[in-house]
């Protein structure tokens, strides 16, 4: 099994939970799991509060749509969700 592979079957469902939750909490104002759904309703993408929480966790997988979402709502480049991965 490669390298990637490898870290990605010891790792959660995916990669870019834990720096999604970094990039909400370190904005000024913070922007809270509730207020991140919010922001995605607005976009035309349905993500409750707790399907955020388990994307941060790594218990659920973003999609594709989902991700590009989060980037624009957060107001990040979509290269900076994936940074050190």
């Amino acid at each position: 099994m490669c390298e990637f592979h490898t870290l990605v079957k010891k790792t959660s469902k995916n990669l870019i939970g834990p720096t999604i939750k970094k990039i909400r909490v370190s904005l000024r104002p913070k922007v809270s799991q509730q207020d991140l759904a919010g922001r995605l309703a607005m976009r035309g993408i349905q993500i409750d509060r707790s399907a955020i929480a388990r994307i941060e966790a790594g218990a659920r997988f973003a999609r594709d749509f989902e991700i590009i979402g989060i980037a624009a709502a957060l107001r990040v480049p979509l290269e900076r969700l994936f940074a050190g991965h």
